[in-house]
């Protein structure tokens, strides 16, 4: 079966960039530069971008398009002969299903409350029973089943069509609805009385306020932020590389990719932080900021109703087109390693994921339970651990692996991979030892503290 492709440069960088941008940028940036300082963080987290995020995005695609295959068959046609590196494969698609059991939930709330804003439920509300509305929808199974199940049933759908007449032409037009949603509300946010003072705490580095926190922490949260804004370890990019021409670089096109996904991440926090502040709002909130918070700022703005619909359907967008991504992560790895038609892989899927996605559903009601982890900030309910799993350990691990299958000579090999790396026309790696000893031994370690630290 001939490999399928994408039908434009830009239908490959938008794709790619639907899946990098999704709830890390759109609702965990912005809290997490509210919690550490604002400038400070935003500074850090785009030196960690270059550093880390593009050299490890490389090698997932350069992975991808030398051997045109998902993720198992992938290393199996680059890996040395009786090497085991394939092994990672499997844990990339088992990482995809995972992401995807809780992912669709939280795409469904995102889409919950577009309907909510959409049809006037919060007219009239007043601000000490915001909360109640999003209590009410965690305690509500059915609720959060319908919204959860659209989701699914509408991704797989798309993705039934195929790589261009599914995933690419859907995802370009989100995308690109997504772009223009985001400057009308980053336009409406500062031009509010008194959303200056957010601009300045958001964009004007603030050493004294970054050492309230700890430099340190700050640090060390722009690091976690950037690496994992990506998505970066479980195949969900490498299998765009296996649809990419060989015309363009991938250091250029990572660039690229990296530079939609901080755009969406940076305008996102020039929403919020100036409609904080122009209301009086905390913007430090945490996980509870766009469901609690931002609501209740809706409510008090002029037209809230509208603009609170508009921001929801923007990160509806936001969750949907990387839902869409790894959806056909999945969808290619059943093809590939099962040899099914992907009207078959499609339903399958579909129905897996419908069932595995439930525990989710009904761990904040039927199942709720508490569990203590790190960096859990609910609680411990069945989402947090699996986010927990895929967060903390199957990214970092997975990027680790991608890593040293890049640049040992135990793996695929570093002259292989700069060679496929630098194929076409655009940015290339230099030839530089200096550049290679940093990823073979600086980098490692940046994503070993990483992956400890999440751990711990």
């Amino acid at each position: 079966m001939k490999r399928e492709t994408f039908g434009s440069r830009l239908g490959f960088i938008l794709v790619s960039a639907g899946c990098a941008i999704g709830i890390g940028n759109v609702w965990k940036f912005p809290w997490m530069a509210g919690a550490n300082g604002g400038g400070v963080f935003v500074l850090f987290y785009l030196l960690f971008l270059v550093i880390m995020g593009v050299p490890v995005l490389t090698m997932e695609l350069a992975v991808g398009r030398a051997s045109r295959k998902s993720a198992v068959l992938a290393y199996k046609a680059l890996e040395p002969k009786k090497s085991k590196w394939h092994i990672h494969g499997w844990f990339c698609i088992i990482g995809c299903c995972l992401l995807m059991m809780y992912y669709t939930t939280v795409s469904g709330w995102m889409l919950d409350y577009f309907y909510k804003f959409a049809t006037g439920a919060f007219v009239g509300v007043p601000n000490d029973a915001i909360n109640d509305v999003f209590s009410s929808m965690l305690g509500d199974p059915v609720e959060m089943s319908i919204f959860m199940v659209i989701i699914v049933v509408a991704g797989f759908l798309v993705c039934s069509f195929g790589l261009q007449k599914g995933l690419e032409r859907i995802s370009k037009w989100m995308m690109l609805a997504l772009l223009t949603l985001i400057v009308i509300l980053a336009v409406n946010s500062i031009l509010l009385e008194g959303g200056s003072e957010g601009l300045k705490f958001y964009l004007l580095p603030d050493l004294e306020r970054a050492a309230e926190v700890g430099l340190g922490n700050v640090i060390t949260a722009a690091m976690n932020q950037s690496f994992f804004t990506l998505s970066l370890g479980i195949a969900a990019m490498e299998i765009f590389g296996s649809y990419m021409s060989r015309n363009n670089t991938l250091p250029g096109e990572a660039i690229r990719i990296c530079a939609l996904d901080t755009f969406v991440a940076l305008m996102s926090g020039l929403i919020i932080f100036p409609a904080c502040f122009a209301f009086g709002v905390q913007p430090d909130a945490g996980p509870s900021l766009i469901f609690q918070t931002l609501p209740r700022v809706f409510v008090n703005m002029v037209g809230g109703r509208i603009w609170g619909a508009l921001f929801f359907l923007f990160m509806m967008f936001a969750s949907f087109t990387t839902v869409l991504a790894v959806f056909e992560n999945i969808i290619s790895s059943s093809i590939d390693t099962f040899g099914w038609s992907r009207k078959k892989t499609t339903i399958i899927c579909c129905i897996f994921i419908l069932i595995a996605s439930m525990p989710c559903v009904l761990g904040y009601n039927v199942w709720y339970f508490s569990l203590p982890l790190p960096n859990a900030p609910a609680g411990g309910q069945i989402l947090d651990i699996e986010d927990f799993l895929v967060s903390n350990l199957l990214l970092p691990l997975g990027s680790l692996v991608y890593l040293l299958f890049c640049v040992s000579k135990w793996g695929w090999g570093y002259d292989k991979y700069r060679a496929e790396a630098n194929s076409g026309e655009g940015i290339k790696l230099p030839d530089s030892i200096l550049l290679k000893r940093y990823l073979q031994f600086v980098l490692p370690v940046l994503i070993l503290v990483i992956l400890i630290q999440g751990l711990v």
